[in-house]
């Protein structure tokens, strides 16, 4: 009796002494992730590691910091506040980049080695800062009343280049001359320059690519004039702006795009021709070694072709390398590499069903295949041709972590370089003979190891463990460890999950809980990962401490499973995205503690959607559902996304009836909480209003909360804390007894 009751006063010891998670303290400083640094490089000689680390005080503003490898020594480079004080005014360009690259925060950034590595370039409130290696502070190469856009070092380090009222520039640094590559720019015209759809949706945020030896620029004319006019309010708490945006939305007119190359010195230009129809897409560009010739990705309207063209500048001729071509749509990648040397290059291709890796010579003739199997490549990481030897990342072991591997250039076996448990991402050095680490697992931050390129770790730039003083050791003893499974659909499809379950529900599984499933369920996503997940992931943690069960599953059309898991979408948005889910909650209401009436869902943006479908389409499934930025109507959203997965609504004007949310809304049965930025300028608010309108017609009660002045990702940490207490205190109100 002594024992159990000294055992019972410990576990009660333990229980007041664990700290609850606040959502409060999910957004204050300390960050909960701890120091873990972002945007990590090695530079170009080999000497040292830079990063951006947040200020204790204030983990969103953001200071460069280096690693310096031989001496062990760790030391800021520059303080972001010393070189820029008060607030960061962004232009609307640049808020609109940011948003698109996802760059959160304040202060540095972003930043740039020279090719060299003995200089750094870093974009600073609108202006452009140099060091120089060995030299003390950083030098203003840019100070002026415009705001200058996608700054970048030329590859010999002797100039910058940058977008300046929509004409692009190059500076020499020595002299300090400054010359403007086109001037035309203004209006519907743009050079160098990143149309919306390229940045919001090909993952290109540039329009101008340096030729290796900076003897020349390639650069983009877009003219923008074809392309439909909305008029959309930005509203904000004290004011109501009437935008006029350019907005491609399916089924309409694109932006014309030309490609030219320019001689830096002579100023001689060269036009290249893209073809007759110039209805298409200008996916990548990017220049062999031999500064003379400049390939480009040609992408059809409907996403099903997909060329690689190399143009020679010294013949003025150009040739196809390689096509791609599918039924259902060709995925865009970053995966293009030549090797000077060899005359070849390495390509990346899903037309074995898989992503993966092939070698060919520069007249695009196949060499290889060099990676092969039902598991997907994620992207190239270094080539060592020195040791002919390629490394990229993957998922050969497992879809829930990315491994770093390595494979011959001649083929052959495949080796892991990175430990199983967790989710890595790395950055190599040059040579390839180091790289930087960065790993976490769904219960640890990252942590950021320099490790050989055979997997063993040199040293720790960050260790960064949740130990005394870290500042999620606090919180450890009431810490939930989530479980991971798959289930097998009726059609025979595996669906990997990711289930929280509250301590009560493991002590008494007799006793009903709700639950919440948390989905985005889109394309080119996935959330079942055992990575560290953030503010969401301790969101999470929140709903579990109140006695949610917190499950979350990838349906058919999401990352990392194959071509062939991604399909069943096409021209079908939400329908086996649904049908996948609710065979998620029929897996939840086989658990004894589940509560099958109190089920709920939320998502955000495609997972917006994907809950307004859900709770639409299978409301005896769901009893509450917070819809947040949804798409409403495919038709309202932009061509090239929306066209690649769901066809032209000019001639698949049925698929999109089908696919939006209107026809079923009649359907709703649970309580439905919408939320939206009222400045969204991706998912327009007009999705929302469409659909208040429409459950208002059809007298059907639901809630809103709407976010003035916010874009599509509703950022800020006041504003943070707001919507996820929301969100929150809505669940709290309509599942829990």
């Amino acid at each position: 009796m002594k024992k159990a009751l000294l055992i019972g006063a410990a576990m009660l010891s333990t229980a007041l002494n664990a700290e609850t998670l606040t959502i409060e303290r999910i957004f204050s400083s300390p960050s909960l992730d701890g120091n873990a640094p972002r945007a990590l490089k090695v530079s170009p000689d080999g000497e040292r590691v830079t990063f951006l680390k947040g200020k204790q005080t204030d983990y969103e503003r953001l200071d460069l910091w280096e690693y310096h490898i031989e001496s062990g020594e760790t030391r800021m480079l520059f303080d972001s506040n010393d070189l820029q004080s008060g607030e960061e005014v962004l232009s609307d360009e640049e808020k609109a980049r940011r948003e698109r690259m996802r760059l959160s925060g304040s202060g540095i950034v972003s930043y740039q080695w020279s090719d060299d590595g003995k200089a750094l370039l870093f974009p600073l409130g609108g202006d452009v800062f140099y060091h120089k290696l060995g030299e003390k502070g950083a030098k203003q190469l840019l100070d002026t009343e415009a705001f200058e856009t996608d700054i970048k070092l030329s590859p010999k380090g002797n100039y910058i280049s940058f977008i300046r009222d929509q004409n692009l520039y190059v500076k020499h640094i020595a002299s300090g001359k400054e010359t403007a590559i086109t001037k035309e720019g203004g209006g519907n015209i743009k050079f160098g320059m990143a149309e919306f759809v390229a940045q919001e949706e090909m993952g290109r945020m540039t329009g101008y690519w340096w030729s290796p030896d900076e003897s020349k620029i390639a650069f983009t004319k877009v003219d923008e004039s074809p392309v439909d006019v909305i008029t959309r309010s930005e509203i904000y708490a004290d004011d109501i702006k009437l935008i006029e945006q350019k907005y491609p939305k399916a089924g309409t007119p694109n932006v014309l795009v030309e490609l030219a190359i320019q001689d830096i010195s002579s100023g001689d230009r060269t036009w290249v021709d893209l073809g007759d129809d110039k209805d298409i897409y200008f996916a990548r560009g990017k220049w062999m070694p031999n500064s003379s010739t400049f390939t480009y990705q040609w992408q059809t309207r409907d996403q099903q072709t997909l060329e690689l063209r190399a143009f020679d500048i010294t013949e003025s001729k150009q040739k196809v390398l390689l096509t791609e071509s599918s039924d259902t749509w060709v995925n865009l990648h970053d995966d293009l590499y030549f090797l000077k040397e060899q005359g070849q290059f390495i390509w990346a291709s899903e037309r074995d069903g898989f992503k993966h890796l092939y070698l060919f010579d520069n007249n695009g003739k196949l060499v290889k295949q060099l990676t092969k199997g039902d598991w997907v490549v994620d992207s190239v990481e270094a080539i060592d041709t020195a040791n002919n030897r390629l490394y990229f990342s993957g998922r050969k072991d497992t879809p829930l972590e990315s491994h770093v591997y390595s494979v011959s250039l001649d083929g052959g076996d495949i080796t892991r370089v990175t430990e199983l448990g967790a989710y890595h991402s790395a950055a190599f050095s040059k040579d390839a003979s180091i790289f930087i680490d960065r790993f976490s697992t769904i219960n640890s931050p990252a942590q950021v190891s320099l490790n050989s390129a055979t997997g063993g770790r040199i040293t720790w730039l960050e260790e960064n463990k949740v130990e005394e003083g870290h500042p999620l050791h606090a919180y450890m003893d009431s810490w939930t460890a989530p479980e991971f499974g798959d289930i097998t659909t009726k059609d025979g499809a595996t669906l990997k999950y990711r289930i929280y379950t509250p301590e009560s529900a493991k002590q008494n599984p007799k006793q009903k809980h709700p639950v919440i499933v948390y989905l985005y369920g889109g394309p080119h996503a996935q959330v079942v990962t055992n990575s560290w997940a953030g503010n969401r992931g301790l969101l999470f943690q929140h709903w579990v401490d109140q006695g949610y069960v917190v499950f979350t599953l990838d349906n058919r059309g999401s990352n990392y499973r194959g071509k062939g898991f991604e399909d069943p979408i096409y021209k079908k948005m939400g329908f086996i995205e649904v049908e996948d889910q609710v065979a998620g909650v029929e897996f939840l209401r086989t658990l004894p503690y589940v509560d099958a009436k109190r089920i709920g869902v939320h998502g955000h943006s495609y997972g917006g959607y994907m809950t307004l479908m859900t709770m639409f389409k299978a409301g005896d499934y769901f009893a509450a559902g917070v819809s947040g930025a949804p798409v409403t109507d495919w038709r309202l959203y932009d061509t090239h996304y929306t066209e690649r997965y769901m066809g032209n609504p000019n001639t698949d004007d049925d698929a999109y009836t089908a696919s939006s949310v209107f026809p079923y809304a009649k359907d709703l049965k649970g309580d439905l909480l919408i939320y939206h930025g009222m400045a969204d300028d991706n998912v327009l608010f007009t999705h929302s209003t469409m659909l208040y309108k429409h459950l208002q017609d059809l007298a059907i009660p639901f809630e809103t909360m709407d976010y003035p002045g916010k874009k599509h990702s509703i950022r800020g940490k006041q504003t943070g804390i707001h919507l996820y207490k929301t969100v929150t205190n809505f669940f709290n109100r309509n599942l829990k007894d």
